[in-house]
């Protein structure tokens, strides 16, 4: 009898080790390569006045996480519009992030500021595009409405 009811507890606890070990890969592939979009505020928190601090209160992260530094300078930030920031010299430390702010300040280290008097990412629906110096895309993000207002790409 023991044995028995010991088969499904280990063909359940197969199964479970199958179906982790399949989506794995899946997952670390989605992450390989080093950078990727990651949390995106597409839509300002509050009322959209177009001042400097709800301007800011839209942005992007970009993570790096690879083993090493990336340096950023000639990667690009686009949406659907076609408004594009582009990194200057920038280097991202492994397992870092950088968050790219749609208004105007001082850029620092993990921030840098796209400079804009307006909105960037539209509320309703838009994609964000990572693209390499070589004009090749890297990483894209899109969403479809504004609730949360905001979107998380990995």
């Amino acid at each position: 009898m023991r044995i028995r009811s010991a088969v499904p507890a280990v063909l359940a606890a197969s199964a479970l080790s199958v179906s982790l070990l399949a989506a794995s890969p899946a997952t670390a592939a989605a992450h390989q390569g080093g950078l990727h979009l990651g949390y995106i505020q597409f839509d300002s928190p509050g009322s959209d006045t177009r001042s400097n601090s709800s301007l800011n209160a839209e942005w992007v992260n970009i993570h790096n996480n690879s083993g090493s530094a990336i340096q950023l300078k000639g990667y690009k930030l686009k949406d659907n519009t076609g408004y594009t920031y582009t990194f200057g010299s920038y280097k991202i430390g492994s397992g870092k992030t950088v968050k790219v702010r749609t208004g105007k300040g001082t850029n620092a280290s993990g921030v840098r500021y796209w400079g804009r008097g307006s909105y960037v990412w539209n509320n309703t629906s838009d994609k964000a595009r990572l693209i390499k110096p070589s004009g090749s895309l890297k990483d894209s993000c899109s969403w479809t409405n504004s609730n949360p207002g905001y979107k998380s790409c990995h």
